[in-house]
């Protein structure tokens, strides 16, 4: 998880059920170090591997257990990044790259915000949504496939526009998303204004 969401509270309610978690630690974290491990291969970027306790007034009683602390090198982003974690089975690397591919959710959920139009969802429990999600990917998905194969100039938005206000046309769909026959459909509108009736 995000280091803005940090809640030690939460964070040993996880431990608590048998979970891990692995987060970014905030600089203000006040901690004492209690073990470290100099067993570390620097040229992975890692820097450190500690064992610590959180020794702030309202920390230490949120959470009261050891914690792990792991610090790594990223060379691309030229930054030093501080993780925690309950976690003391994995290795500090593991660690590290645990917390990136949290990063791929975080992009995956950013996709579907961009691509995917789903205004309201239809069910509240877990099984709706996921349902609701997957048909959404799909849908993206067939109209993704029918624009490779007519290897169409639209984009996939503007694809499940013209095919959204065209459910019960008859047009075939390769007649549908040429550019001639959607600036023919335009120009053969009525003009609701005119006095022309």
């Amino acid at each position: 998880m995000d280091k803005a969401y940090i809640d030690f509270a939460a964070l040993y309610n996880i431990h608590k059920t048998g979970a891990f978690f692995v987060t970014r630690a905030k600089v203000s974290m006040v901690y004492e170090v209690i073990e470290c491990n100099f067993n570390i291969d620097l040229s992975t970027g890692l820097r450190t591997d500690r064992t610590i306790q959180l020794t702030g007034y309202k920390s230490s009683k949120l959470y009261p257990e050891l914690l792990r602390m792991v610090e790594y090198y990223d060379d691309d982003k030229e930054i030093l990044l501080v993780f925690i974690t309950n976690n003391f089975e994995v290795s500090a690397l593991e660690v590290a790259r645990l917390y990136r591919n949290r990063w791929q959710v975080e992009v995956f959920f950013k996709w579907i915000k961009q691509n995917l139009t789903i205004k309201k969802i239809w069910g509240h429990s877990e099984n709706a949504v996921n349902i609701h999600i997957w048909v959404a990917i799909c849908t993206y998905l067939i109209v993704a496939e029918v624009k490779h194969a007519l290897k169409s100039d639209l984009s996939i938005y503007e694809i499940m526009q013209i095919l959204s206000i065209s459910a019960f046309d008859k047009t075939p769909i390769a007649e549908l998303l040429t550019q001639t026959q959607v600036n023919q459909n335009i120009k053969e509108q009525l003009n609701l204004f005119s006095n022309n009736f």
